[in-house]
């Protein structure tokens, strides 16, 4: 009986995190914090992630092991963004951050996004937009994360997944580039935005695609099987 109140209290500070939370931090720092003081708002966004991560771990030893495999997503997607940052748009967080996704869930997803976001950003630059990549990312994760049922060992259905991934990071990255520049929404700028990045946006998808293609099948036979060895 415990377990099952404990149980239902993860689940609803989850969705709390993922759906209010976060959102409103990322929303209220762009608007609030500006540019001198991004830093807290990152930190409000790490902790949330990590609290979002723990949510969803059941046992210690399961969640330990979801951690460290969690640590190497978020190496490699950093690693693939540093090595591939002289073409822009192109890099592979995405494809990394989706296919770990679907093997460790949606709680552990959201927190590859995330702090790839972050770690990457120490080598590209960090700033009053890292927070909302941080979410970005993070939400590509969880929802790949919450429907790895559906997209296990299906890469069409993973390649069409993080071609509109690509195009859902840049609507909300527009986001961020109409709060920052007017202090407030307006949706002819933000029309304006989306329309001035058609071509990042549909270098950035299609370069998805590609990753999701060339990884997708070795990365589930190694996460497949390490999923059935550890119990993850």
């Amino acid at each position: 009986m415990k377990y099952e109140v404990n149980k239902k209290a993860r689940a609803f500070l989850s969705f709390l995190i993922k759906f209010v939370l976060l959102p409103a931090v990322v929303v209220a720092g762009a608007l609030i914090f500006r540019s001198k003081n991004y830093s807290y708002v990152i930190f409000a966004v790490t902790v949330l992630s990590l609290t979002l991560f723990f949510c969803g771990v059941d046992k210690k030893r399961t969640g330990t092991r979801r951690l460290v495999l969690s640590a190497v997503a978020v190496a490699a997607a950093s690693l693939g963004r540093v090595l591939f940052s002289f073409i822009p748009g192109v890099n592979p967080v995405t494809a990394i951050t989706v296919l770990f996704a679907i093997y460790l869930g949606s709680e552990a997803g959201f927190m590859i996004g995330a702090f790839s976001a972050l770690v990457s950003n120490m080598f590209a630059g960090q700033g009053v937009w890292t927070p909302f990549q941080m979410f970005a990312w993070g939400m590509i994760g969880m929802f790949a994360g919450l429907f790895s049922s559906y997209f296990e060992n299906h890469t069409v259905r993973l390649c069409v997944y993080t071609f509109f991934a690509g195009i859902a990071y840049s609507f909300i990255m527009d986001i961020w580039t109409v709060l920052w520049a007017n202090n407030a929404f307006s949706f002819k700028m933000y029309l304006a935005s989306i329309i001035s990045a058609a071509p990042y946006t549909a270098i950035y998808a299609v370069s998805n695609v590609i990753f999701t293609f060339l990884l997708a099948k070795p990365f589930s036979e190694k996460l497949g099987r390490i999923k059935i060895k550890y119990g993850i």
